[in-house]
């Protein structure tokens, strides 16, 4: 195999990992899933989550990366021949988030700029579905879609977002994604710390933050524990589900990422660095999130449950309402939210499509000009379908199905193939020896038997839940055609690329 490029040091690595994995869900949906789940209580199915499945995949896909040396279909094909179409279907899977995620990057741009003189007015909603995502009416019907054309103040942010990620990734690993990763990851920190001191000097600040904090034992304990929730389950699962959303696991990210690390770096230390370091910023964007959700909520002189949302109406509904009616500056703190959203998720979106650049590069032996070229071109094509008066529903219906039918399977079939097909000991032994503390037999444990359980019974969920209750129902061409012809398609593309092409090296033949 040809010389890889390097991280140039261990900090490049952690916070290029780091920029990864804190991205647009540690803003807007993690305080909500918190406030959702239980208040402070969550604390526990979170962390317990966290060194439970968060951490022992995030060092196991450390070490299949760093004993890879490869994309996640290489890397993956040297532990068995028979894996390397797992390393595509995530590979594929990139690349389904990254034609989308670019588009609500382009869209944090765009408000960036209007924050400045609120050009967004005093109807937040009206502004963001009609002004400027121009979703047309019936956008999706039994009879078929009305797409509504090009909105073109959506193309010209995404054109400057593509610009930025090409520019990036052409420059390679050191000099591209590590300088960046140096640069904004202090910067994001910086503006976080900032809105967080604005929000929580508010008035009503306490009341948000009594509601996200207060914790609600009764939600996430059984019955014969004292619980008052049915359906105490579904809290542990949200906890698994946040922290599979906010580490970029499951996905080939990490693996890919740490297939640049020295073979003698440190990798465990660097695993709950990085895990602990995204727990921290998501805590710190909740606390900024929920006291400035406080403010609005005494400002307006409604209950907090009716202001505090998840996704894309706390971000693009909300905060403009917010921000409206913050006393002083509030352009200024209006940009700061929004530039760390664009920085947030700029970061996120290089990482993801670093996974398509190297599987391609490792797979057809191309430059890495070449391989960039190839992947940003046709995920920019591709792209611009969300740039349409339709592009937000088609957004929701594609997130929706590769999130909880892509990635969760795929980290199923991952736990459970290299948990019990091969060698796991192995990959943790080789962890422990460059490492400045030794991972024992509970991650074992962890990797074959608890996490693969709870994927299962969330698999499980996911399914029973379509067919009781069509996701926001859509009508059933939509959801076919944009979420299970879409997810089937990952998985047929994942063996053609697998089993029709050869590696283009000699040497690149996987199995060892």
């Amino acid at each position: 195999m040809k010389q890889r490029d390097q991280w140039a040091s261990r900090t490049g690595f952690i916070l290029a990992a780091a920029g990864s994995a804190i991205g647009l869900g540690n803003i807007w949906r993690f305080p909500y899933v918190v406030y959702g789940n239980g208040g402070g209580a969550f604390l526990i199915p979170y962390f317990f989550a966290l060194l439970t499945a968060g951490i022992p995949i995030l060092l196991l896909e450390f070490g299949i990366g760093r004993k890879g040396g490869g994309s996640a279909p290489y890397s993956l094909s040297r532990l068995s021949r028979k894996f390397e179409w797992l390393g595509w279907w995530q590979a594929l899977i990139c690349f389904v988030i990254t034609t989308y995620y670019v588009a609500i990057v382009a869209w944090a741009v765009s408000y960036f700029f209007y924050s400045f003189n609120l050009n967004w007015g005093t109807d937040t909603e009206g502004f963001l579905f009609g002004s400027y995502l121009g979703v047309p009416e019936g956008v999706v019907t039994d009879s078929g879609w009305n797409f509504g054309g090009i909105q073109w103040h959506i193309l010209l942010p995404l054109v400057a977002v593509w610009a930025g990620v090409y520019y990036v990734l052409s420059k390679g690993v050191q000099r591209g994604i590590e300088r960046v990763s140096k640069i904004f990851m202090p910067i994001l920190l910086v503006i976080m710390v900032l809105f967080v001191i604005r929000a929580v000097t508010l008035p009503g600040a306490a009341v948000g933050l009594d509601h996200l904090f207060t914790p609600d034992f009764g939600k996430i304990l059984p019955g014969f524990l004292g619980g008052t929730n049915p359906e105490w389950y579904t809290v542990w699962m949200a906890a698994y589900g946040q922290i599979f959303f906010s580490l970029s696991i499951a996905f080939a990210i990490m693996i890919t990422y740490s297939s640049y690390i020295d073979k003698q770096q440190d990798v465990n230390n660097s695993g709950f660095i990085m895990a602990f370091s995204n727990s921290g910023f998501e805590f710190l964007a909740a606390i900024g999130v929920f006291a400035a959700i406080g403010f609005m909520a005494t400002t307006t002189g409604v209950d907090v449950s009716e202001v505090a949302k998840a996704g894309l109406g706390l971000a693009f509904v909300v905060f403009p309402q917010i921000i409206n009616a913050f006393p002083i500056l509030n352009g200024t703190f209006g940009a700061l939210f929004f530039l760390s959203l664009v920085i947030a998720g700029f970061t996120s979106l290089i990482s993801i499509i670093e996974v398509l650049i190297a599987a391609i590069r490792d797979k057809f032996n191309l430059s890495r000009q070449a391989s960039v070229n190839w992947v940003v071109g046709v995920c920019a094509l591709v792209s611009l379908a969300y740039t349409t008066g339709a592009g937000v529903v088609l957004l929701d219906i594609v997130d929706h199905y590769i999130n909880n039918f892509g990635i969760v399977i795929a980290g199923l079939f991952e736990v459970i193939l290299i948990g019990w097909f091969t060698r796991l000991a192995t990959i943790r032994e080789e962890n422990n020896l460059v490492s400045d503390f030794r991972i024992g037999r509970w991650w074992d444990v962890m990797i074959k038997v608890v996490t693969p359980l709870i994927l299962i019974y969330m698999s499980y969920r996911n399914f029973e839940q379509w067919l009781n209750t069509p996701y926001e129902g859509y009508p059933l061409h939509a959801q076919l055609t944009f979420g299970w012809i879409m997810v089937a398609l990952t998985i047929v593309l994942a063996f053609v690329l697998a089993y029709a092409f050869r590696w283009k090296e000699p040497n690149k033949q996987g199995g060892r």
